[in-house]
């Protein structure tokens, strides 16, 4: 039984690879479909939408802001799946899962340096001019930490730890004295984020700011992030009693409530993707309960899959097609082949085909990966 539980193989959910892939189609050029059709129509509306692919500038939200809070809660739906606890195991079913953990672990930190820096820059050879801070780095601690807990405590055990997390966390920004600037001052250089990335993160933050968006403090709210997405997965694997429809209203009755709670909370507690704050964590955690529950309706219950082709072919193969963004001149090639076709079309017709033209060459070598089963996981 013990052997049986350590090899169990995890359901697959088309839904989960669906949202990933709509996740990801964002940061591979879909951000900018809203600038272009603005430029090939004027209409407002448009350019609404495209204010919504930029960051906040600090507190505040937009659906851009979602993306990667969106990816780590994913991460924690796929442990959520199958959960098994491996205490109960003999070390030597342990050991296996530990090695790849820890690997999957260092292998993303390095990743996310090298994404940081891509070919283009180059990794400096100074280790204090490197940035080791990085949205891979953060998706692997988030996951790392969640697959601990998940791994060797009750589910009852990580609801506290992940409610703990939370009130802790938010706690600390509102109250802790910070050497300089007091108690709860979320300021970018007098938050206590600020404090202890100028003080224990090594390397360089970004763009030189005081706080780091992905610095040490921050990383600690994530793991709810993941830890939602495990009570998530949890959810949708078991059968419910009414049937799947009742799953998908539970799922938006729950991600509604804990939306309205974020926002409640924004009012002595601002939601900030920088500092990550606990308002930030239940705003990001509504959102990505909403668009589970559309996905899985859409996708598991009423198996419209053809509808959500293109992100499917995009969500399994997510991490390595980020990391090309990075370290491929995609633009590049998208004009070498489509370059002739782009420059034929009216002034306010050639952005959005340049972005289409981008998003094209991209998903066709996912898709030439997919049709041949080749899928890289990390």
């Amino acid at each position: 039984m013990q052997a049986e539980q350590a090899k169990m193989v995890k359901p697959r959910l088309m839904s989960l690879d669906a949202l990933r892939g709509f996740d990801m189609f964002w940061i591979l050029g879909g951000e900018a479909l809203f600038a272009g059709l603005f430029a090939l129509t004027s209409w407002q509306g448009w350019r609404i939408a495209d204010a919504q692919m930029q960051h906040s500038q600090w507190h505040g939200f937009t659906f851009y802001d979602l993306i990667f809070p969106l990816f780590i809660f994913l991460s924690g739906v796929a442990l959520g799946l199958s959960p098994k606890r491996l205490d109960v195991l003999p070390w030597s079913a342990r050991w296996p899962v530990y090695r790849h953990a820890v690997k999957r672990l260092l292998l993303l930190l390095f990743l996310g340096v090298l994404y940081n820096h891509g070919w283009g820059v180059g990794v400096p050879a100074a280790l204090d001019d490197v940035r080791y801070a990085s949205v891979l780095g953060r998706i692997a601690f988030a996951w790392f930490f969640a697959a601990i807990l998940v791994w060797h405590t009750s589910l009852r055990t990580q609801i506290i730890v992940a409610l703990g997390l939370l009130i802790g966390y938010g706690a600390m920004q509102l109250l802790l004295p910070v050497p300089g600037s007091g108690a709860g001052d979320l300021s970018m250089v007098g938050s206590i984020n600020a404090y202890v990335d100028s003080h224990f993160l090594p390397g360089i933050t970004y763009q030189g700011r005081a706080t780091d968006p992905e610095g040490i403090l921050s990383t600690l709210p994530a793991v709810i992030n993941a830890l939602a997405g495990v009570f998530t997965g949890h959810f949708i694997v078991k059968t419910h009693p009414k049937g799947e429809w009742a799953k998908v209203a539970l799922l938006l009755l729950i991600g509604v409530s804990v939306l309205t709670l974020g926002w409640w909370c924004d009012g002595f507690l601002p939601v900030n993707k920088d500092l990550w704050t606990s308002s930030f964590v239940l705003v990001t955690t509504g959102w990505s309960l909403l668009l589970l529950g559309v996905f899985y309706a859409l996708v598991d219950v009423l198996k419209w899959h053809k509808l959500v082709y293109v992100f499917v072919v995009i969500g399994c193969n997510a991490i390595i097609i980020y990391l090309a963004s990075s370290l491929v001149k995609w633009d590049y090639i998208a004009r070498s082949l489509f370059g002739g076709l782009i420059d034929a079309l009216p002034i306010n017709a050639q952005i959005l085909a340049a972005t289409l033209a981008l998003l094209l060459v991209q998903w066709l070598l996912l898709f030439w990966m997919y049709k041949r089963d080749i899928f890289i996981k990390v």
